[in-house]
């Protein structure tokens, strides 16, 4: 018995009919509409997160198995977060702040798929996610914080398995993020005014040089006419 796989990565509930799909599943004769009906249906409860999904088909008998993985990571996060999409510049711009306390609810849901020895090791994988979507854990940069789980600072959080902050805290983090982002605001805005500066920097300079060379060229022009004046007149033979 010949079996094909398939592997999607797709937004729960809405799986589509691409032309990459169609060149996957076209060949096997079956009822693409058909499977995307049962993956969106077994990934609904997904909705909003991108989802692994293994689509296995019996070539002979033409029987479809679908098996749905655990979402990454970095969706969780987002999706967690109410997050659009995270930092493309994550040294340098900051996408949200996050508590450990969502870190660990994450952490607890991708603990069997990370096969880590402990709930504290897939912390500590979360938080690395944090640190390459630009988000904030506690305030502070992902792998400071990263740092301080292996020193025992949140060891408490961690063991108790709690995964909700309080409503307090929720409203401090939110409060810190404003300010980095006000900050980061104010950042973009002067990157930007220098961009569109440089042109005219550089444009005044060049007609600075311009103006000094046509000032230098009657100067030449007198200094080679007293050199010219200043010759030996050439002897009689």
């Amino acid at each position: 018995m010949s079996k094909e796989k398939i592997d999607l990565l797709i937004e729960g509930g809405k799986a589509t009919a691409t032309p990459a799909l169609a060149q996957q599943l076209g060949p096997l004769k079956i009822n693409i509409g058909e499977v995307l009906n049962q993956v969106n249906t077994k990934t609904l409860e997904f909705k909003g997160i991108k989802v692994p999904v293994k689509v296995l088909v019996d070539t002979n008998t033409k029987e479809i198995q679908i098996y749905v993985g655990s979402p990454p990571v970095s969706e969780l996060l987002k999706k967690e977060l109410n997050l659009q999409k995270g930092s493309s510049s994550p040294n340098k711009i900051k996408s949200a702040n996050i508590s450990i306390e969502q870190v660990i609810k994450v952490a607890k849901m991708k603990q069997d798929a990370m096969y880590t020895p402990s709930l504290k090791a897939a912390v500590k994988t979360v938080i690395g996610s944090c640190n390459s979507a630009g988000i904030l854990v506690e305030s502070k940069i992902a792998k400071d914080v990263a740092k301080e789980v292996v020193a025992g600072k949140y060891d408490t959080e961690i063991n108790q398995g709690k995964t909700e902050p309080s409503a307090e805290k929720k409203k401090e983090l939110a409060e810190f993020f404003k300010k980095v982002e006000a900050d980061q605001k104010k950042l973009v805005e002067a990157a930007a005014a220098a961009a569109a500066a440089a042109p005219k920097v550089e444009e005044k300079k060049a007609e600075e040089g311009k103006a000094a060379a046509e000032t230098k060229k009657p100067e030449e022009k007198k200094e080679a006419g007293k050199k010219e004046t200043a010759k030996p007149a050439a002897k009689k033979k």
